[in-house]
Protein backbone atom coordinates (compact mmCIF):
# COMPACT_ATOMS: atom_id res chain seq x y z
CA UNK A 1 0.00 0.00 0.00
CA UNK A 2 1.37 3.40 -0.94
CA UNK A 3 2.10 5.89 1.82
CA UNK A 4 -0.68 8.19 0.59
CA UNK A 5 -3.18 5.32 0.75
CA UNK A 6 -2.08 4.51 4.31
CA UNK A 7 -2.54 8.13 5.40
CA UNK A 8 -5.94 8.28 3.72
CA UNK A 9 -7.03 5.04 5.41
CA UNK A 10 -5.85 6.36 8.76
CA UNK A 11 -7.85 9.56 8.37
CA UNK A 12 -10.89 7.62 7.28
CA UNK A 13 -10.99 5.42 10.36
CA UNK A 14 -9.64 7.76 13.04
CA UNK A 15 -12.07 7.79 15.95
CA UNK A 16 -14.60 5.58 14.20
CA UNK A 17 -15.70 2.08 15.24
CA UNK A 18 -13.79 -0.82 13.67
CA UNK A 19 -16.69 -1.79 11.38
CA UNK A 20 -16.56 1.60 9.66
CA UNK A 21 -13.21 0.81 8.05
CA UNK A 22 -14.76 -2.17 6.29
CA UNK A 23 -17.77 -0.28 4.94
CA UNK A 24 -17.52 0.54 1.24
CA UNK A 25 -18.74 3.83 -0.18
CA UNK A 26 -21.75 2.08 -1.68
CA UNK A 27 -22.56 0.41 1.65
CA UNK A 28 -22.41 3.83 3.30
CA UNK A 29 -24.86 5.06 0.64
CA UNK A 30 -27.14 2.13 1.45
CA UNK A 31 -26.93 2.79 5.19
CA UNK A 32 -27.91 6.41 4.59
CA UNK A 33 -30.93 5.26 2.55
CA UNK A 34 -31.83 2.65 5.18
CA UNK A 35 -31.82 5.44 7.78
CA UNK A 36 -34.22 7.37 5.56
CA UNK A 37 -36.60 4.39 5.73
CA UNK A 38 -36.27 3.20 2.14
CA UNK A 39 -37.11 -0.39 1.25
CA UNK A 40 -34.73 -2.61 -0.71
CA UNK A 41 -36.71 -1.88 -3.89
CA UNK A 42 -36.54 1.87 -3.25
CA UNK A 43 -32.81 1.66 -2.52
CA UNK A 44 -32.34 -0.23 -5.79
CA UNK A 45 -34.18 2.47 -7.70
CA UNK A 46 -32.31 5.31 -6.04
CA UNK A 47 -28.90 3.70 -6.67
CA UNK A 48 -29.89 2.46 -10.13
CA UNK A 49 -29.04 -1.16 -9.34
CA UNK A 50 -31.11 -4.32 -9.35
CA UNK A 51 -33.15 -5.38 -6.32
CA UNK A 52 -30.83 -8.35 -5.68
CA UNK A 53 -27.82 -6.02 -5.63
CA UNK A 54 -29.56 -3.71 -3.15
CA UNK A 55 -30.36 -6.71 -0.93
CA UNK A 56 -26.71 -7.79 -1.12
CA UNK A 57 -25.56 -4.33 0.01
CA UNK A 58 -28.11 -4.29 2.85
CA UNK A 59 -26.91 -7.74 3.96
CA UNK A 60 -23.30 -6.51 3.89
CA UNK A 61 -24.20 -3.49 6.04
CA UNK A 62 -25.96 -5.76 8.54
CA UNK A 63 -22.98 -8.12 8.67
CA UNK A 64 -20.38 -5.38 9.04
CA UNK A 65 -22.30 -3.52 11.75
CA UNK A 66 -23.12 -6.76 13.55
CA UNK A 67 -26.79 -5.81 13.39
CA UNK A 68 -29.59 -8.36 13.28
CA UNK A 69 -31.91 -6.06 11.32
CA UNK A 70 -32.07 -2.74 9.47
CA UNK A 71 -33.24 -0.81 12.51
CA UNK A 72 -30.35 -2.02 14.61
CA UNK A 73 -27.86 -1.15 11.84
CA UNK A 74 -29.14 2.42 11.80
CA UNK A 75 -29.01 2.60 15.60
CA UNK A 76 -25.40 1.36 15.55
CA UNK A 77 -24.56 4.10 13.02
CA UNK A 78 -26.27 6.78 15.12
CA UNK A 79 -24.40 5.56 18.20
CA UNK A 80 -21.18 5.97 16.19
CA UNK A 81 -22.10 9.64 15.76
CA UNK A 82 -23.62 9.45 12.30
CA UNK A 83 -26.74 11.28 11.18
CA UNK A 84 -28.28 11.27 7.71
CA UNK A 85 -28.69 15.05 7.94
CA UNK A 86 -25.14 15.74 9.08
CA UNK A 87 -21.72 14.84 7.79
CA UNK A 88 -21.03 11.23 8.81
CA UNK A 89 -18.01 10.48 11.01
CA UNK A 90 -14.67 9.88 9.31
CA UNK A 91 -14.80 6.60 7.46
CA UNK A 92 -18.55 6.67 6.97
CA UNK A 93 -18.80 9.09 4.07
CA UNK A 94 -21.25 8.35 1.31
CA UNK A 95 -20.35 9.29 -2.23
CA UNK A 96 -21.99 12.44 -3.57
CA UNK A 97 -25.25 11.91 -5.44
CA UNK A 98 -24.92 11.87 -9.21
Amino acid sequence: MAETDRRRAGRRTAGAPAWVAGLTGREADVLRLMAAGLTDAEIAGRLQVGPATAKTHVAAVLAKTGARDRTQAVIVAYEAGWSPRAEPPAGLRARPAT
